[in-house]
């Protein structure tokens, strides 16, 4: 999987608005997209479209204005990685634009049908279990953090 420089913005932009979520279940107070931008050293410009995106996404609100500004649409704990993925770049993995288990291939590539299925369910099994919660606070659940730390984690090949 490559992880495109807009994907890394957004969900740098989403954890500085899960830094600013009240934790006590008030109303959030929207943080200006500038003050986002020079937060995560995120260009303004580029970060317009990725909080569009967000919008779009149901992820973030926003108001215009001297007080406007983004804040989540949810609690931290209830977006993930995923979410954010989706929002902004589409569905983690497709082949050809295509989802794995649409795919028609012939019987005898059947397997690689399976094995994009595979590589989509993996993806789901890491970016369906880390939250903005988890990313603002620094913890990963334990089966995420075993993953990271394995001693093959980057291993090339």
């Amino acid at each position: 999987m490559r992880t495109t420089a807009k994907v890394d913005y957004a969900v740098r932009a989403a954890i500085e608005l899960a830094r600013a979520y009240p934790a006590d279940g008030s109303r959030p107070v929207p943080l200006t997209r500038q003050a986002i931008a020079e937060a995560q050293d995120i260009p303004s410009k580029f970060l317009e479209h990725i909080l569009a995106d967000l919008k779009r996404g149901q992820l973030v609100g926003s108001v215009r204005g001297a007080e406007g500004g983004y804040w989540l649409s949810r609690p931290p704990a209830d977006i993930t990685m995923a979410d954010i993925i989706r929002a902004t770049e589409g569905p983690l993995a497709d082949v050809r634009g295509e989802r794995p288990d649409a795919l028609d291939y012939p019987d005898d590539l059947a397997v690689l049908q399976r094995a994009w299925i595979a590589l989509r369910a993996s993806l789901r099994g890491v970016l369906e279990h880390v939250s903005l919660a988890d990313l603002r606070d620094g913890v990963l659940q334990p089966e995420v953090e075993a993953l990271a730390a394995a001693d093959d984690a980057w291993a090339t090949r």
